[in-house]
């Protein structure tokens, strides 16, 4: 009798973590043939002139099931790729973000319902955009009705764009604006807009902790996880591994070179480099409810709480075109997906992922996703502009495709 109850314990529990499935009941394999075809896509993919090199990585709660790398890191030098090569992950450093600021809700020190000022003290809310005429400069904003709270910056909800994936602020940046004393384009809470509110949010972390975002990065999450190859600013004995990033003009991939040294800004929404098995070592983590051998990060029910829609009845919106050269209209699931403490969570339907699985990306088409459910994190690494560029979703799609035929 005791031995049932503690079972049926133990099946609560876990139902309570939101992730009991019969594929997650046995530990998930990839087959020798399962990798060969893999592999194939992936080469294919290079050769056809797709991308100029990539590495994907699918990795499991215990172990990686594959990593594999294809075509050039450095073309100009026929440079090969390899599976420790070194990407600039871009907004892949956001759920990092949000994971220190859950460690710091955690410990009861950062509200999710408190408005950013109450942390930030010197933090002037930017009005409401209500219209802008391009031929006379003429900007008309408003007050916000409501401050932005911590949750909204999270749930990118606060009304925060990028000029980058809005047409108005691209202009305004034109003009000469600059981020941080754009408008926000809706009211706080009102819509998803995807924008920089995880770069405020690291000042929300950075002013609480008294400590700079790559220093509590590295002490709280890069060494826990032997994320060994994580930086904001590379070593200089490791920048032989970076790879180098492709502009696609009229259909043709324009290699950039990498500069002697790579001194990116240190801010919550991106700026990190990484490999594929670093990232794939954070996937674990999550994949494990914020555990690994080294030590937890967060509890299980706050990973629960962090993957799991938070903005409904809202879904996300597509981003519109407004710097082609960098970005164009994305997201997938537009209408559909949700969005929950840092991640976007995938309503049924919408891919081949189980629903509920989540997911983010980097403006050089660097990719992830979490599925709980078939218990697999995927990190998907590439160098090219502009996001969300044809040749590099089909790379992403026809990748995710074949690997739930394999698993």
């Amino acid at each position: 009798m005791r031995i049932a109850v503690l079972a049926c314990l133990t099946a609560v529990a876990a139902m309570e973590h939101g992730r009991v499935s019969s594929a997650a009941s046995e530990a998930p394999a990839i087959s020798s043939a399962g990798h060969a075809d893999l592999s194939t896509f992936l080469r294919n993919a290079v050769d056809t002139g797709a991308v100029p090199g990539i590495v994907a990585l699918v990795t499991g709660p215990q172990r990686e099931l594959f990593v594999e790398a294809a075509g050039r890191a450095k073309v100009a030098d026929a440079r090969p790729m390899r599976r420790d090569s070194i990407f600039r992950i871009a907004s892949m450093t956001k759920p990092v973000t949000s994971i220190a600021a859950m460690m710091l809700y955690e410990q009861g020190r950062l509200s999710l319902d408190e408005p950013v000022k109450k942390y930030l003290p010197d933090y002037e809310q930017p009005p409401v955009l209500v219209s802008y005429d391009r031929t006379t400069g003429k900007l008309e904003t408003r007050p916000a009705q409501r401050a932005i709270t911590i949750r909204q910056l999270l749930t990118h909800t606060s009304g925060i764009a990028y000029a980058l994936d809005d047409p108005v602020l691209a202009a305004l940046q034109e003009a000469g604006g600059k981020d941080g004393e754009f408008p926000l384009v809706h009211e706080p809470g009102q819509k998803w807009t995807y924008g920089s509110n995880t770069l405020l949010l690291g000042r929300v972390v950075e002013k609480i902790t008294e400590k700079p975002l790559d220093e509590l990065f590295r002490q709280r999450v890069f060494d826990v996880l032997k994320m060994n190859d994580t930086f904001y600013r590379v070593p200089e004995d490791k920048l032989d591994r970076l790879v180098t990033w492709h502009q696609r003009k009229g259909g043709e991939l324009v290699e950039v070179a990498n500069r002697s040294s790579e001194i990116p800004t240190v801010r919550g929404d991106g700026g990190l480099s990484s490999t594929a098995s670093d990232y794939g070592a954070f996937l674990r983590m999550l994949l494990n409810h914020g555990n690994s051998p080294r030590g937890r990060l967060l509890m299980a029910r706050t990973i629960d709480m962090m993957t799991r829609d938070q903005i409904a009845p809202l879904t996300v919106r597509e981003m519109p075109v407004a710097m082609p050269s960098i970005a164009l209209a994305f997201p997938t699931g537009v209408g559909h997906d949700g969005f929950g403490l840092g991640f976007q969570i995938a309503a049924r339907g919408t891919s081949q992922r189980s629903a509920g699985s989540y997911s983010w990306a980097g403006v050089f088409n660097t990719f992830f996703w979490v599925d709980p459910e078939r218990q697999i994190g995927v990190v998907l690494l590439m160098q090219v502009l502009p996001f969300f560029d044809d040749a590099c979703k089909r790379v992403v799609s026809g990748f995710e495709e074949r690997l739930y035929k394999v698993l």
